[in-house]
C-alpha cells in the first residue's frame, strides 16, 4: 500500500486517515471477543472480523468493525486499553484441588482460585487456564503433580511467576513473557513435579485461530509489516 501523501503549503489537501496502532487494534479485538461472548457475533463472524482487525491500517477501519456490536453510548474504539493481569479479590472460597485419574480435567473462563491449589494428574491430563480466573489471595501457590500424565498451565499477563520444577523420565516446558510485571503485581508460585510425564506453562491469553493465522503471516513477512 503506497504511503499517503501529506498536505503541504504547496500542495493543500485533506489530512490522511489516522493510522491505527497495535494498542488500538488490540482494543478493538477485545471488544469483538466480548461481543461474541454476548451473542452479538457468531464464531465464524468473530474469526473473520479478528482477521480484518489485525490487518487494519486505520482507526476508521477498526470503528467499522465494532460499530454495530458496541452498546449505545460506548466508543467503538475506547480511549484506554483493558489492563492485563490477574483479578485478586481476597476472601474465602475457590478451587483448591483438581484431580485427574485415567481422565482429563479442564478449567477455563471465570473461576475462583484458592490461595493454595493442587493439580494432580495420574495417567490423565489437566488443562488449566488462569487468564480469566479470580484469585483469593495476592500470592497463590500451585502444586502440579503428574504421574504418567501431563498438565498444561496458562497464567495471566502482568503477574510475577516463580517456578520450581523437577522431572524424572519426563519434562516440564516453561514459556513466560519477556515483559516484567508491574510493581506490586500478584505472585503465582508454581511447583511442578513430573514422573514419566510432563507439564507445559505458558503466559498470556490463548490466541484465537484468526490471531494464530495473522501471527504466522507476520512471521513469513506476508503482511508488509502490519
Amino acid at each position: 500500500m503506497p504511503t499517503p501523501a501529506l498536505p503541504s503549503p504547496d500542495r493543500p489537501g485533506p489530512l490522511p486517515a489516522l493510522r491505527a496502532s497495535d494498542v488500538e487494534r488490540e482494543r478493538a479485538a477485545d471488544q469483538l471477543r466480548q461481543a461474541a461472548g454476548e451473542g452479538r457475533l457468531t464464531v465464524d463472524e468473530l474469526d473473520e472480523r479478528l482477521t480484518r482487525c489485525y490487518a487494519a491500517k486505520t482507526v476508521a477501519e477498526l470503528a467499522q468493525l465494532t460499530v454495530d456490536v458496541v452498546a449505545s453510548g460506548h466508543d467503538p474504539v475506547p480511549g484506554s486499553a483493558r489492563t492485563p493481569g490477574a483479578v485478586v479479590k481476597p476472601g474465602p472460597g475457590g478451587s483448591s484441588t483438581i484431580i485427574s485419574i485415567l481422565s482429563g480435567s479442564d478449567r477455563s473462563g471465570r473461576w475462583r482460585v484458592a490461595p493454595r491449589l493442587k493439580v494432580i494428574s495420574v495417567m490423565g491430563g489437566a488443562d488449566i487456564d488462569l487468564t480469566e480466573a479470580e484469585f483469593a489471595s495476592p500470592v497463590t501457590e500451585i502444586t502440579v503433580f503428574s504421574l504418567m500424565g501431563g498438565a498444561d498451565i496458562r497464567v495471566p499477563d502482568g503477574v510475577e511467576v516463580q517456578i520450581t520444577k523437577f522431572a524424572l523420565l519426563g519434562g516440564n516446558d516453561v514459556e513466560l513473557s519477556d515483559q516484567a510485571p508491574p510493581p506490586g503485581a500478584p505472585v503465582i508460585h508454581l511447583r511442578m513435579l513430573s514422573i514419566m510425564g510432563g507439564g507445559d506453562v505458558n503466559q498470556g491469553r490463548k490466541l484465537t485461530k484468526a490471531e494464530r493465522r495473522l501471527k504466522k503471516a507476520r512471521e513469513r513477512g506476508e503482511l508488509g509489516g502490519v
